[in-house]
């Protein structure tokens, strides 16, 4: 009666326990999940045991085959197996209808139900339902490795960025390290000027007290004989009164005590346009790089100076033949779309390197060649290369080691000067539609720099103003 019971709660479809199931208006009960996918297949709402047709939109569940069938599914072990049993027909599933894809017996056959449908041997239909599940399998599999391999692209990113974070936090320390330095030396010898001109103002202060201190004396001195003489007899005054008078005459000739020039301290001299002043003093200290270049952008095994104006490829270990060079390329962290732009690159001695503008659209691809205009040195000697993969030959007079590289969206231009000579290398004419990312190259182990500009403060006589 237990096997029987259980044999009643399995879903006509599905053969299994019921699972949220409902009732028709003829009495027959199915999963919804099961009856809604059989009438999604045939495109009618027919029961699929009588063929009565069921009229009403709401499927109504049947609670007590639910409650039976949680029982069930709660108490059976693992030992049963309810699919090996035709529901229908307590008969053992033998067949596999090709139509409805389900277990059949061999009464089921025979059934208005598979009324002209397909069917195959358990043992035939396994094999063609595991290759098919197999190949289905496939892409799956492909896609779990993908996601596997992204996984592992993103704990590796995860750890990058953990690192990179440090990198940047310790340069970033370093960098503000040394302009405290450099802040802390120039305070120090400013302090130091300060205090040496207040030590000399104030010796001479002193020499002039001292100066003054003596002509004091002097006076209070001659004043006080004077005064004594003032007041002898006649008789030894007159005899004395010729020499007092000269004495007297002598001091009044002396000048009134002047403060000479400078004694104060200079203080426009250390507070004038100080900050400015410092700033001007720092452009020995700093720099500015027209390109920053973009570690995120960088090929892998690719070095980046720490003020990221240099491109330091690879470890240097070992050296490529001139059959066989591998590149290294890094993108500028900004791009272009308006105005004019120019940058100097110093390619030195390199046998190998590539320079010009990258387009936004394919700046995250791996294949970027469809959105390159460079020229490159290859092999001794230089080429053009457009996004169309065609490359134009040309000739230089001398070989360039700095080159620069100027964007001109108004003529539509990108041109190319050796610094040195001067003169004209390569010019593209182009109608760039889309900003453009300054784009260089080199090969592995050969390094390649972009130059600073030149940093000037000056003022404008005529306005004061400081540029």
């Amino acid at each position: 009666m237990s096997f029987r019971l259980q044999s009643d709660l399995l879903c006509p479809i599905c053969h299994d326990v019921f699972q949220e199931p409902v009732i028709l208006g003829c009495s027959h009960s199915f999963c919804q999940r099961c009856l809604e996918l059989h009438w999604k297949q045939r495109d009618d709402r027919l029961c699929p045991l009588c063929q009565r047709r069921h009229s009403k939109d709401r499927l109504p569940p049947n609670l007590l085959v639910k409650i039976l069938s949680d029982k069930v599914r709660r108490a059976r072990g693992k030992s049963w197996a309810p699919r090996t049993i035709c529901s229908l027909h307590s008969k053992t599933f033998k067949l596999f209808c090709l139509d409805q894809q389900q277990l059949a017996c061999v009464v089921c056959r025979d059934s208005e139900q598979h009324t002209h449908h397909s069917f195959r041997p358990v043992d035939e239909a396994a094999v063609d339902q595991r290759d098919a599940l197999q190949t289905a399998l496939k892409p799956l599999r492909r896609r779990l490795a993908d996601v596997q391999l992204a996984g592992q692209k993103l704990q590796r990113t995860a750890e990058d960025l953990e690192v990179q974070a440090r990198n940047t936090e310790r340069r970033m320390k370093e960098t503000y390290e040394k302009l405290r330095r450099f802040l802390a030396e120039d305070e120090k010898e400013r302090m130091a000027a300060l205090r040496e001109e207040e030590e000399q103002k104030s010796r001479m202060m002193e020499e002039m007290m001292e100066t003054l201190s003596r002509q004091i004396q002097t006076l209070s001195d001659v004043i006080r004989a004077t005064e004594e003489e003032l007041r002898d007899d006649d008789l030894p005054f007159l005899l004395n009164s010729k020499a007092a008078v000269e004495r007297v005459q002598q001091c009044s000739m002396t000048g009134e005590p002047q403060l000479p020039s400078g004694t104060h301290i200079d203080v426009t001299k250390h507070l004038g346009n100080l900050k400015y002043n410092i700033w001007n003093r720092m452009k020995d200290l700093v720099s500015y790089t027209p390109l920053i270049l973009d570690p995120n952008t960088a090929d892998p095994d690719t070095v980046l100076s720490e003020d990221l104006s240099s491109l330091v490829p690879g470890d240097g270990k070992t050296q490529e033949t001139p059959e066989k060079i591998e590149f290294s390329s890094v993108l500028a962290s900004q791009g272009f779309s308006s105005g004019t732009h120019s940058w100097d690159v110093e390619v030195g001695d390199s046998p190998e390197w590539k320079l010009g503008v990258l387009a936004e659209s394919v700046r995250n691809r791996t294949y970027q060649l469809s959105g390159l205009w460079l020229i490159d040195r290859h092999h001794g000697g230089y080429r053009a290369m457009t996004p169309s993969h065609s490359y134009t030959p040309f000739s230089v007079r001398t070989k360039p080691r700095r080159v620069r590289v100027t964007l001109d969206w108004k003529t539509d231009q990108l041109t190319f000067f050796d610094l040195d000579t001067e003169t004209h290398i390569y010019t593209f004419n182009n109608k760039f539609t889309e900003k453009m990312f300054p784009y260089i190259s080199t090969a592995k182990h050969l390094p390649l720099r972009v130059l600073p500009r030149e940093i000037r403060v000056s003022v404008d006589p005529h306005t004061s103003n400081v540029s």
